[in-house]
């Protein structure tokens, strides 16, 4: 399946949506609010922000009342990965094709950046012009999605788990957290936004649940296939860390397959839902092929 032709209207409309949004660069504190717009503006996927517009347009949403779940979405995961790349995290150099934000900055503006981006994610639904339950709901949902039980908690057992062997249960658990919690909270947030019922809620996790663990599979494999330049992020780290990946525990050609099978526990999670359901199907599919 080609890319949904809405995906880059929507990706235009968040960017200007996230530079109205963050600080300005010329604003004091400069550093701070410099190192926020390195971190957030002109590069990465997006793929969590057009999660929650395809979600929402599967529900019907009003497309405007979608740019703010999709913007704070963003925030949280570009915070995630300024820490994430920090000397007493992962230790990289480079983020989407550019420094990361403590080699572009320094270690503590990176740090009090990351700060800052995972407050100004909840200020924003909190302001927002959605209905006040509404906000209450994108609220509980990202931020139990960010913490201990969420994000948060992955990465500190990935921590925990680094130059270790782990079982496969193990990984697909850590990874749920660490990747797959915030992508099902996207998803979630676009269907609370279409007033979604309780059980296309579910159907809708169990593709976001497919979904988070197949853009984790496919990351460790491309961990191993490409370069440096075709990622925009240094390739090979997690062989260098002596971290477990499906690669490592399936072979090449088992994570493959996991990939296929976590593809059609995608496309189940949505039939019956028709054309409605052809942007979700569409990052489905690029989760599953994606070439960075």
């Amino acid at each position: 399946m080609a890319a949904d032709p809405r995906f880059a209207a929507w990706a235009a409309g968040l960017e200007n949506h996230l530079d109205r949004v963050l600080p300005a660069a010329d604003a004091a504190p400069h550093r701070l609010h410099a190192a926020m717009r390195h971190a957030v503006l002109g590069g990465g996927k997006r793929m969590r922000a057009l999660l929650v517009y395809a979600s929402g347009t599967l529900l019907q949403a009003d497309e405007a009342t979608l740019h703010a779940p999709a913007a704070a979405v963003e925030l949280i995961h570009a915070y995630s990965l300024v820490h994430d790349d920090l000397p007493a995290m992962d230790d990289d150099d480079l983020r989407r094709g550019k420094p990361t934000v403590h080699i572009a900055f320094d270690e503590a503006t990176a740090i009090l950046a990351g700060d800052a981006l995972q407050t100004l994610a909840f200020e924003h639904l909190a302001c927002s012009d959605a209905p006040a339950l509404l906000r209450v709901e994108w609220l509980a949902t990202l931020s139990r999605a960010s913490g201990a039980a969420g994000m948060c908690g992955g990465q500190a057992l990935d921590i925990d788990a680094t130059g270790t062997q782990q079982t496969l249960d193990a990984l697909q658990r850590m990874h749920a957290l660490k990747t797959g919690a915030l992508i099902r909270a996207a998803v979630r947030m676009g269907a609370q936004a279409g007033a979604a019922d309780t059980d296309t809620l579910a159907r809708l996790d169990d593709f976001a649940t497919a979904l988070g663990l197949a853009f984790q599979v496919r990351d460790d494999i491309l961990d191993i296939e490409a370069s440096s330049e075709q990622l925009g992020k240094t390739a090979g780290k997690d062989v260098a860390q002596a971290k477990s990946t499906y690669p490592a525990l399936l072979g090449m050609d088992g994570a493959k397959a996991k990939l296929e099978e976590l593809a059609a526990a995608m496309h189940d999670a949505l039939v019956g839902h028709g054309a409605r359901a052809d942007a979700l199907h569409a990052l489905g599919e690029l989760a599953v092929h994606r070439a960075h």
